[in-house]
């Protein structure tokens, strides 16, 4: 007898956590950051090891079984999954939620030349030419941003990359270690948190002012928990959509996300919007849809391809 799979209310109360998740940590992170000037560092490492004290519960909950690794193997990755987050964040710090968001997007084309030169992944023209409106929008978005910042941009970037080889690797591992997203979360977290936690006196204080033992105001901790405990909500729910949904549901909840935080920094922060920039966005947009459904069409032609030899 099969086993019944999740109902569509279940299924569409997933999808609505993930969405509300992924952006609202967006907007309290920058809430931090912007009322109460937050040690950007100090607030990645509470996020890790919420993440590693979540994981820890899901595991007694017997959500996932964990699976042992060699630490060694597991450092480059934490060590990448730190420098993504904490990259990512300081270019929310810097930059407006929407040029943060967008430059987000440049992730996908750098994944592509990264597997095209290192990992000898082909890719159709199709897919290229899409990386044009993406990339064309991007620094349209950027150029006629009127808070546009040199010390943003480097953080952005760095973000971009940083996070792109962590994906790729990501993925890498999960084929060499025969785990799921999860499985390896679990080993990630709690060395991330160390190896954050060791470099966070060398680039933010600890004690006095702007340090994390300073006597922050009650919204200042109420806000920074909400984000570590969202945090986590996000992770969670993301191994969940992906395993008991479609790539199609993923991304288009992913493109829904991409609007929603661009619409929220216009409205919560007054970030600022010009005519140039909506075309931006609107050419990022295509580019991101476009690469989806050409790439999802590419897989389902492969699958067939497959079962028929």
């Amino acid at each position: 007898m099969e086993k019944a799979g999740p109902s569509n209310p279940f299924i569409s109360l997933c999808l609505g956590i993930n969405l509300c998740s992924s952006v609202t940590i967006v907007f309290l992170n920058k809430w931090l950051y912007v009322n109460y000037g937050f040690p950007n560092i100090t607030l990645t490492c509470i996020h890790f090891m919420m993440t590693s004290l979540g994981l820890h519960i899901c595991r007694h909950l017997n959500i996932f079984s964990p699976k042992s690794l060699p630490i060694m193997s597991v450092l480059p990755l934490s060590l990448t999954f730190c420098g993504f987050v904490v990259f990512t964040n300081l270019s929310l710090q810097n930059n407006t939620v929407g040029t943060y968001q967008l430059a987000k997007a440049m992730t996908t084309p750098c994944i592509l030349i990264i597997q095209s030169c290192f990992y000898n992944q082909h890719y159709s023209t199709k897919i290229k030419l899409t990386l044009i409106p993406i990339t064309v929008g991007v620094i349209l978005n950027s150029y006629y941003d009127v808070k546009f910042n040199v010390t943003g941009t480097v953080y952005a970037t760095l973000g971009v990359l940083v996070t792109s080889l962590y994906q790729v690797w990501v993925s890498t591992k999960q084929k060499e270690f025969q785990v799921n997203s999860m499985q390896l979360l679990y080993y990630q977290a709690p060395i991330s948190s160390v190896l954050i936690l060791c470099i966070i006196p060398y680039f933010e204080p600890v004690f006095g002012e702007g340090g994390i033992f300073q006597p922050w105001p009650s919204g200042a901790i109420i806000t920074m928990l909400a984000s570590a405990t969202v945090a986590f909500s996000v992770n969670l729910s993301i191994f969940w959509i992906i395993g008991n949904t479609s790539p199609v549901t993923y991304n288009m909840v992913g493109h829904f996300k991409f609007c929603l935080t661009l619409l929220g920094g216009f409205f919560l922060f007054q970030d600022p919007l010009r005519a140039n920039q909506v075309v931006g966005v609107c050419m990022t947009l295509s580019g991101i849809i476009l690469y989806t459904r050409f790439k999802l069409k590419e897989q389902q032609l492969s699958k067939q391809q497959t079962k028929v030899w």
